[in-house]
Formats: C-alpha cells, structure tokens, sequence
C-alpha cells in the first residue's frame, strides 16, 4: 500500500476524487480550491515556453538535413489539417442526428456574461491570428507564454544554429544541458500534480454544481461520445495503419491524461509530453516539431466541440440551418479554430468569432454553454493531448525516425515501475 500511495496515477486518481466529494458536499471551501490549482497550472506554464524553445531548437539543430525539417513540417501540418477537418465533420454529423437542442427551453436556462468573449470573437481573424505568429519583442513572448510565437521564434533559432554547423556545436551542447535542466523542473513541478488537480476539480464542482448539468446533459453526452468514438475510430484506426496500438498508447500516456483530466488543460502535461514521445521512440527531432506545432494547429477536441457547438445553439434557437449553411460553418470553423490555443477561454472566443462571422446563429446563445463549458473542457483537452500523441507516432513512423526498440524498453520499463508500486 506505501508503494501504491507513491504511484503518480492513484495518486491523481485520488485526488480527483477526493476534488469532487468536496465540492458536492462543502462548495463553499471547494470554490477557496481555486488558487490551488491556478497555483499548479502556473507553475507549468513557467516552464512550458523554455521547454518548447529548447526542444525544437535542438531538434532542428541536430538534424543534418535542413530539407528534412522542411518535410517533416510539411508532413505535420497537413496531417493536421485533414485530421481536424474530419473532427469538424464528425462533430456536424452527431449534432444532425442526436439533435440535443432541439426542444429546449432557452429562455429557462440560466446565462452567463459573455461580453469578454464576444468582444474578442470580434477581433479574431484569421488575419489577425496569422500576423500574430510575428512578434515584435521574443522576450515578451516568453514572458507571457504565446506559445506559436515561441514555436515560430524557435524554428528561426533552429535553423540559424543548423546552418552554422560545427561553429555552433558548443552552443547546441550548452542548451542540451540547459534542456536537461528544465526537464529536472518538470519533474519537481509534476510531484505537486495531484494537490493542482484536486483544486481545480474542488473549485469545478463546487462552482457549478451538478445541477448545472442536467439541463444540457443531452449535449455534454454527445460530446463525450463523439469524441469517445473520435478516440477509438478514427485515431485507432490511423494508428494501426502505421503499426500501433491505441490501447498501449493510451496506457504509456495515462499519467499525463489524468493530469490532463484534473485540470481541465491540456498544457499542464505539456512537458511531460515532450519527455514521453521521446522514450516511446520518436526521434527528438520530430517531436519537437510535432507536438508544440500540434497544440496550435491539432486540437481534434476543440474542433469536435465547436461544430457540436455550433449547431447546438442553431437547434436550440430554431435556426435552420440547410445543407449548403453547414458546409459554410465548416469552412468557417476549419480557419477559426486555428485559433483556439493560447488564448484565455479560447473556446468561447472561437466559437464567438465563428457565429460572428456567420450572421446566421444568435451569438448570445454562447452564454447557455457557460455554466456546462467546464465539464466538457475535459474532454476537450484530453482529446487534444491524445491526437497530439498519435501525431506524433504516425510522423516519426512515416519518416523513419522511430525507434522500435527504445518504445519496447519504455513500455517495459514503465510496466516494471508500474507493478512495484503496487
């Protein structure tokens, strides 16, 4: 039991739990959890955009063909665009055919203020969003943690360290060990993962209650579902195709999805992501591109739950939508939501800017997905996270840059570890 309660799996799982008993039972003291799991989400965020810096400079910089940087890229970005593009659709066609709002008493909903997020959903363009790659001071993008800034930053870094060749060989030493470094943080920060969790899971429950739920249950049901069958289909069925298993997969990562499940954030396992991907077998190079790129350019949950969305409040409106509109709201959603990361309740602006841009659904109908946007954040991150991963594996496979054997060792390793903490 002493080698159990050690294991970081119970003992997120248990501080879960022990999260949700708090805040059906005392919301007051659940709600004060509030700046514990801010605490831990911010203890994360401090080491993220150092960690992505120095994972993709140094994984540019070892890499001696700069073309094959520019394919692996390539290769990511459009895996990325047909995957999201098929979440998309898959939201659109579970809402088609369950149509949760259909029947529902809006006017007895309770709504929140959405002004914040309407107002920003204005100013999200996908202008704005590309220009915004470009920073005007790095240091202030470090500072503020925009991560496609860094990623961008980084990728100029790269390659300007590459082209220098053995000149730069001293420096590309130097930030290896400061890698190594911000890794031992990681590891320091991740020791406190169940006290975040627990916080943020207290404050969740204890804010909005399960009461909150019941009105749009039909909705966080479809939700969950469709991105359940996302999950076990499509990225399953993906992931045989390049020789892999879902199910070994999902056990290598499932510290980092219960992390992910405790906080809401997708972020939060971040770094242990970078760390994980590696160990399975992906060469260096390719994770660091793949999987900071993947949390602006891949979010497969976030795009199922805009087009879910979307058409909920369309149905729950009595806006008819015909073929041809649907197809619009794809289109729509295909360049908005590649502007879903990085942003404080990027959802909701999102989905804000996507109804704006329409001019078909009412956009106050964002404020009835306030009260149930929590529960189904998990959902969304724990999505995002896993596609990421799955990415990740079929881009190191399709370039030969995986190492079967490092990923047999990983597997028995962390299964020798698992068995003696019990």
């Amino acid at each position: 039991m002493r080698r159990l309660s050690k294991n970081l799996t119970f003992q997120v799982l248990l501080a879960i739990t022990l999260g949700v008993l708090l805040g059906l039972y005392n919301p007051a003291l659940a709600k004060a959890m509030k700046p514990v799991g801010d605490t831990f989400i911010n203890l994360v965020k401090m080491v993220i955009t150092p960690v992505i810096f120095l994972t993709i400079v140094l994984g540019i910089a070892n890499m001696n063909d700069l073309k094959k940087v520019g394919r692996v890229g390539g290769k990511a970005l459009l895996y990325f665009e047909i995957v999201t593009t098929f979440a998309l659709a898959i939201g659109m066609l579970v809402v088609n055919l369950t149509k949760p709002g259909e029947g529902l008493n809006v006017s007895a909903l309770a709504k929140g203020d959405i002004t914040k997020f309407t107002e920003a959903g204005k100013s999200l363009t996908f202008v704005d969003f590309l220009t915004h790659i470009v920073s005007p001071s790095i240091f202030e993008s470090f500072a503020k943690g925009e991560v496609l800034q860094v990623v961008f930053f980084a990728v100029l870094f790269g390659f300007a360290l590459a082209s220098l060749g053995d000149k730069g060989r001293s420096f590309t030493d130097g930030l290896d060990k400061l890698s190594q470094v911000f890794f031992r943080i990681v590891g320091m920060v991740m020791k406190v993962a169940p006290i975040g969790a627990f916080g943020a899971m207290a404050f969740t429950v204890g804010t909005f209650g399960v009461k909150a739920l019941v009105p749009l249950g039909r909705l966080m049901l479809d939700v969950y579902l469709t991105m359940f069958l996302f999950i076990f289909i499509v990225l399953n069925l993906i992931l045989r195709r390049f020789g892999f298993s879902l199910w070994q997969y999902l056990k290598f990562i499932r510290e980092e999805i219960l992390i992910v499940l405790g906080t809401s954030s997708s972020e939060a396992a971040l770094p242990r992501m970078l760390d994980k991907m590696e160990r399975s077998g992906c060469s260096r190079s390719v994770v660091g591109l793949v999987i900071p790129a993947g949390y602006s350019f891949n979010l497969d949950g976030t795009s199922i739950y805009l087009s879910m969305a979307t058409l909920f409040i369309a149905q729950a409106f009595n806006v008819h939508l015909s073929i041809a509109q649907q197809v619009s709201v794809l289109g729509v959603l295909m360049l908005t939501s590649k502007g879903a990361a990085g942003v404080t309740g990027s959802g909701f602006i999102v989905l804000a800017s996507t109804l704006s841009a329409l001019q078909v659904v009412p956009i106050e109908g964002v404020a009835i997905l306030l009260g149930v946007d929590r529960f189904m954040s998990e959902a969304r991150s724990i999505t995002n996270l896993i596609g990421n991963g799955a990415a990740t594996l079929v881009i190191a496979r399709s370039e030969n840059a995986f190492d079967e054997a490092a990923r047999v060792l990983a597997v028995s390793e962390l299964a020798a570890e698992r068995r003696a903490a019990v």
